[in-house]
């Protein structure tokens, strides 16, 4: 008898903390759908190492999250090669400061698009397979939708609508489906860059007094995906206690 494996799909999943989510998961046995959007080498990549792990146990999906009437075609692809939907993590993200002064409409539509639109119209299209296998909606939202980033007003506000939408979720989706997000603080740092000054100073504000990792991300998506049987609506600090304001 063929073993029926649970299935993830997970937005951004060729590099960096998405990537690393991706390897969790399918260690953990999952089969997993990853997207990406422009990152297709990276991708395969990824996915021959997990398929040199455990054969046929991957998916590669490319788009463009801005597309909406795109978002739907990959829940669908994830069930036409599966049959099945059990966790739906929100990972893909667009950041870049936008100095009050200089922001324009596009830049509202492409942070907006990435950081909470794509990830309440994909959660819609993934509700009924979601809810028939009990699943879970795992959002990556940031320490920022708290306590907003100078420079960087429109990330801000976009996280603190998806921080708004997982508590949302959690409450229309109930029972069947549980949605949480995780909220991490410094685990890589951005690929613009941070002097080391820069990082110094945020270390020091970090009671840890260390940055993370990605699999301290990947760590808590799992535990929400598969273990927190009685937890919904939460938002998950992966910080070493910076949100605690010192």
């Amino acid at each position: 008898m063929t073993d029926i494996r649970p299935v993830a799909l997970v937005t951004g999943a060729a590099r960096r903390v998405g990537a690393t989510i991706a390897r969790r998961l399918h260690a953990a046995g999952y089969d997993v759908a990853l997207h990406c959007r422009r990152s297709r080498a990276e991708l395969d990549a990824l996915i021959a190492d997990l398929e040199r792990e455990r054969p046929n146990g991957t998916l590669a999906l490319q788009a463009e999250l801005a597309n909406v009437e795109a978002l739907p075609d990959l829940v669908d692809a994830a069930l036409e090669r599966y049959g099945r939907l059990d966790v739906l993590v929100n990972n893909a993200s667009a950041f870049y400061p936008t100095p009050v002064g200089t922001v324009t409409a596009a830049q509202w539509d492409e942070l907006f698009a990435s950081n909470a639109r794509a990830p309440f119209f994909l959660a819609q299209a993934a509700a009924a397979a979601l809810a028939t296998s009990h699943g879970a909606i795992v959002n990556l939202v940031d320490i920022y939708a708290e306590r907003p980033l100078a420079r960087h007003p429109l990330y801000s506000m976009a996280k603190a609508a998806l921080v708004m939408m997982t508590r949302a979720l959690a409450l229309d989706l109930a029972p069947d489906v549980r949605v949480n997000a995780i909220a991490p603080g410094a685990i890589l740092w951005p690929e613009a860059g941070k002097t080391a000054a820069e990082r110094d100073a945020l270390i020091a504000r970090t009671p840890l007094a260390r940055a993370g990792t990605p699999d301290d991300v990947a760590d808590a998506v799992l535990w929400l995906a598969r273990d927190a049987r009685y937890t919904t609506g939460e938002v998950v600090r992966i910080d070493g206690g910076r949100s605690l304001g010192i």
